[in-house]
């Protein structure tokens, strides 16, 4: 078991720098991090190779403050269970180091320059999947589905999977199969990652009534859960081979690290079945994998298109 912790958070670092740290830490970017491994790779099969690099630093830059708005307003509107718990109660708004008009005004403005930045710096369409990647996850994650559904990281975790579309649409202005398939790996990829994470902060989204599936069903439900849904990450993954035409390597790695995914999971369900809970359990050991195992299958498509025999 993992006692909550009963100190008070230290004191916020006051000056410019503290202020710049803030606003910064209300963006989350490690989140960012994953969003945009996920976005060059489209740019990259839809290029069939190298992006042409004003197109890259532009869908780079708005993707990164498109991503950051979103994650600004859920920091607002999940202040009051961020303060509970024991993973996000060093998080700026929990501290106060910003207000919540302030807070606000920084996720509209950086919704808007986003927008203008790749509706004139790519096209309309990728600054309108943009648009509705942030109104998904703000409106129909944050708002409607977290607090109500042990679904929710199934149908709000829709929200992350924009980045794929946003990259190819930004270098063809259109949508096609290929972005569709990587938008389908990361929307299977999301659940086992977010419930490996669930299960070891379990007590933390139980206290604030957070019905994440860890909190509504035991350890071995919820690890035949992370299981299916990693095969079906993997098939979803394999499925690209064919559909974007990419070389042998393509599937060769996803295969490997798909495998892995997979052996993981399947040890996380023997850890769950033989009784195992909490530390015992090695839930992280699963969510730190998935990290890698997603940015190794998206790279690998990145890389694809240069292979000299593709």
């Amino acid at each position: 078991m993992h006692p909550a912790r009963t100190e008070a958070p230290a004191p916020a670092q006051t000056g410019a720098l503290g202020t710049v740290k803030a606003y910064v830490g209300l963006t989350k970017p490690r989140i960012i991090e994953l969003l945009l491994v996920t976005t060059f790779p489209a740019m990259f099969l839809a290029a069939g190779g190298f992006p042409p690099l004003g197109l890259a630093i532009v869908t780079f830059v708005g993707g990164t403050l498109s991503a950051a708005s979103a994650n600004v307003f859920n920091s607002v509107l999940d202040a009051d269970i961020d303060e509970q718990m024991r993973r996000t109660r060093r998080r700026p708004m929990v501290r106060e180091q910003v207000s919540q008009r302030s807070a606000y005004t920084f996720g509209v403005v950086l919704g808007v320059i986003s927008t203008l930045m790749l509706g004139f710096g790519a096209n309309w369409l990728a600054a309108a999947l943009s648009v509705m990647a942030i109104l998904y996850y703000v409106f129909i994650y944050t708002v409607w589905l977290k607090r109500r559904t042990a679904q929710n990281i199934v149908w709000g975790g829709v929200a992350g999977c924009f980045p794929p579309l946003i990259g190819w649409t930004a270098v063809t202005g259109s949508v096609a199969w290929p972005p569709i398939i990587l938008f389908l790996i990361v929307f299977f990829w999301t659940p086992p990652h977010t419930w490996a994470l669930g299960l070891r902060y379990r007590e933390d989204y139980a206290s604030v009534d957070v019905p994440m599936l860890p909190v509504v069903k035991d350890a071995p439900h919820v690890a035949w859960q992370i299981l299916v849904y990693s095969v079906l990450t993997v098939v979803t993954s394999l499925a690209l081979w064919p559909v974007a035409g990419t070389t042998l390597m393509y599937p060769i790695v996803a295969g490997i690290a798909g495998a892995w995914l997979v052996w993981e999971s399947v040890a996380l369900l023997n850890r769950a079945r033989a009784g195992m809970r909490d530390a015992a359990l090695k839930p992280m050991r699963l969510f730190h994998w998935s990290n890698s195992y997603l940015a190794i299958v998206f790279i690998a498509a990145a890389v694809d298109p240069l292979l000299p025999w593709g």
